[in-house]
């Protein structure tokens, strides 16, 4: 790493070095795409995918390349989001693998640079050369900095390959794909002639609409059988995936009262002492303060506590509180104030001693010291420090600004992540601007072009408590899910102890997978689901799982297999259409037997209703004005049969209806300019149709096999 790395925390910078290796590796490899998907040499198959073995080395590879995007720190649910989002990326690149393929699409070396020097290039190298003067990316420099990079060598290469260009490689290769796709969309001419003239077909109706909620629901019922039969008729929309119905009752374990009143009167009790004490840092260090000290000076418009306004008018020296700062208590101190930008714009040329990335020695101390002398001899003589910058400096990072960078101002008072020589000068007092500095590095002849917006800052010491639960609480609230496992051993006894002792027991109302991590609220429940999936139906669990601040007892309420759902599960999904069609053939009855509007009407005492007169029905309409969305009833208004009679009773969305046909007219052609713009508007709207989801058809006609869960 240069010296930027550890002067600024400039992410983007970096990543081009990571950038420059991965695609190098791209080109020496020739885009071994294909090679790379057949990797892992793990014997620990986890899932299966159109054939293919997905081995547990590949799935952990992928996991690991995720979590570094999170800087390699991840915790609780959110461990259970990246094995998730590993698995879909894996199931992602195989079944897309295999259909391109299938088609002979491929991506060369020649299009990636293609990609690169232009403005389709990755948002990451657009990030870091986009011309700050312009806003434009930089194409120059892009190709200026590739015949550098390709000189380049890394042990890290095949892993960035997979990180960097296996992903923009993928995503080509798809828009290739939607491409032809895109392209096949056709709009023959005969179907262009008859919605043309759909669309200009208007109808006028006189109608009754008898709402089916005029007939009480209680008054009709539907039988397990009536569920059955229709979800047998219906299999595609309610076929199901296996899996469980769950249930559990939570006894919390958040701080009590007491543990609240214990962490205030923990601060209130030192503040004293925090007055009196002459070394906030050790004070606070000494007392486990759940905010560290910093040593630094804060502009207040970085400052981010609730009673900021209050804090910076203390005298130094001065407490305040306790206050309550989101789950903590907190006495704050004022160590001390002064005027301080809140960036500062500076520009640097190094001459290095060490190698960036090794740390290894490069040149002797003094032939630096030479060099850099010379630098500050030459710009004080009137010389161009770009020019110099250009020919001198050794740190790459910064090269691309000409050695010009901005920090801000608390980056700079941080001693552990920015070089202690570099940030003294920057922030001395006595108005020097211009300035050669030793540091780890090498040799820096550095210049301060801006301070911006000086300002008060501050130095604050907290001392701070969390409220959290003691282990009186914790315990308790264990002892009382200890008790309700060891005595309910099936869901009846289960529901006997929560009816008898004023419980909750709260029914999961979604089918958990066994890959599933997260039960109804509860986001971190990866062990109870594993649990119920070796657990018979009604069972309790013998454990109880600490799940956040709660510990829990589950619950088998069903086991689901995969296919039909039956009629109890089903009942919440059909139960309404199914009580709507029984009342539709009940409404169909009556009306059968009435042979004028007039009389339908009088039969549920409903209004005899108009529709269309203002040329808005046609055969196109998504609704019916007055109506609402009764595809049906638009088709039967242009039938015109019902101009001599009235129609059978339709069962529509919302209601039965009969109606009789007033007119059918039509509207003038459209011109031929109308025509073609509409053609042109109907093939797009096609080509978006088909685009929309065929990544989700193509997995679901694949064979995917997930077996995860038999190692997570």
């Amino acid at each position: 790493m240069q010296i930027i790395q550890k002067i600024r925390d400039k992410g983007a910078a970096i990543v081009i070095v990571v950038i420059a290796l991965s695609l190098i590796g791209f080109i020496l490899m020739d885009a071994n795409l294909g090679a790379n998907r057949s990797s892992g040499a793990g014997s620990n198959t986890i899932g299966n995918i159109n054939g293919q073995k997905i081995e547990s080395k590949e799935y952990q590879d992928k996991i690991k390349q995720i979590e570094e995007q999170y800087g390699g720190r991840i915790s609780g649910p959110q461990v259970y989001y990246v094995r998730q989002n590993a698995w879909d990326q894996i199931v992602t690149e195989k079944v897309l693998s295999d259909e391109f393929d299938k088609l002979g699409l491929s991506f060369s070396p020649k299009e990636l640079t293609s990609i690169m020097f232009s403005n389709d290039a990755p948002q990451t190298l657009k990030q870091a050369f986009t011309d700050k003067t312009t806003g434009q990316y930089d194409i120059a420099k892009v190709q200026q900095w590739w015949q550098t990079a390709k000189k380049s060598k890394g042990d890290q290469r095949d892993a960035l390959v997979k990180q960097i260009v296996e992903p923009l490689v993928l995503q080509s290769l798809a828009t290739k794909y939607s491409s032809l796709i895109a392209a096949s969309a056709y709009y023959p001419a005969w179907m262009k002639q008859k919605e043309s003239a759909e669309s200009k077909t208007f109808a006028s109706i006189t109608y009754v609409a008898v709402p089916y909620n005029l007939i009480n629901d209680s008054t009709i019922k539907v039988s397990d059988e009536e569920i059955n039969d229709y979800v047998g008729k219906h299999k595609t929309l309610y076929k199901q995936d296996g899996g469980r119905m769950l249930s559990y009752v939570a006894f919390s374990a958040d701080p009590s009262t007491s543990d609240t009143a214990a962490a205030l009167e923990y601060v209130a009790t030192l503040k004293n002492s925090f007055i009196t004490d002459t070394n906030a840092k050790a004070f606070v260090s000494r007392n486990m303060s759940a905010i560290p000290f910093e040593d630094v000076y804060t502009p207040k418009s970085k400052l981010t506590m609730g009673q900021k306004d209050t804090i910076v008018t203390l005298a130094n020296g001065a407490v305040f509180g306790p206050y309550m700062e989101g789950k903590d208590f907190v006495v704050a101190k004022m160590i001390g104030s002064k005027i301080l930008p809140d960036s500062i714009k500076c520009r640097h040329i190094l001459v290095g001693t060490v190698d960036g990335q090794t740390g290894q020695p490069t040149i002797p101390d003094s032939i630096a010291k030479k060099s850099i002398d010379s630098v500050e001899l030459a710009i004080k003589a009137g010389a161009s420090f770009d020019d110099l910058e250009g020919k001198y400096s050794t740190d790459q990072t910064a090269h691309k600004d000409k050695g010009v960078m901005t920090f801000d101002i608390a980056s700079v008072q941080n001693k552990e992540k920015f070089a202690t020589e570099f940030g003294a000068f920057l922030l001395n007092e006595k108005g020097e601007t211009k300035k050669v500095v030793k540091t780890g590095f090498g040799w820096h002849y550095i210049e301060i072009l801006e301070k911006k917006n000086p300002g008060p800052a501050y130095k604050i010491a907290y001392l701070a408590r969390e409220i959290s639960a003691s282990e009186e609480t914790i315990n308790t609230a264990n002892a009382k899910a200890s008790k309700l496992s060891g005595e309910a051993r099936d869901i009846k006894a289960l529901d006997a102890y929560v009816a008898k002792n004023g419980l909750q027991k709260v029914e999961v109302p979604t089918l958990i997978k066994e890959n599933d991590f997260q039960l109804g609220a509860l986001q971190d429940a990866r062990e109870l689901i594993r649990w119920a999936f070796e657990a018979k139906q009604g069972a309790v669990s013998e454990q109880q799982f600490k799940i956040g601040e709660q510990f829990v007892v589950g619950a088998v309420t069903k086991i689901q297999p995969e296919g039909l759902p039956d009629a109890n599960t089903a009942r919440p999904m059909t139960e309404l259409t199914i009580r709507n069609l029984k009342k539709a053939a009940q409404i169909k009855t009556k009306l059968t037997a009435t042979p004028t509007l007039e009389s339908a009407a009088a039969a549920y005492n409903v209004p005899v209703g108009t529709a269309g007169t203002d040329s808005t029905l046609t055969f196109i309409s998504g609704i019916i004005n007055g109506i609402g969305q009764e595809p049906k009833l638009i088709g039967a208004s242009f039938n015109k049969a019902y101009q001599a009679k009235l129609s059978e009773p339709i069962a529509g969305n919302n209601g039965v209806y009969v109606l009789k046909v007033n007119s059918i007219g039509s509207k003038p052609a459209d011109t031929p300019e109308e025509s073609a713009k509409q053609a042109s508007e109907r093939t797009r709207a096609l080509a978006q149709q088909i685009n929309s989801g065929w990544f989700e058809s193509l997995k679901k006609s694949a064979v995917i096999k997930d077996d995860r869960s038999k190692t997570n």
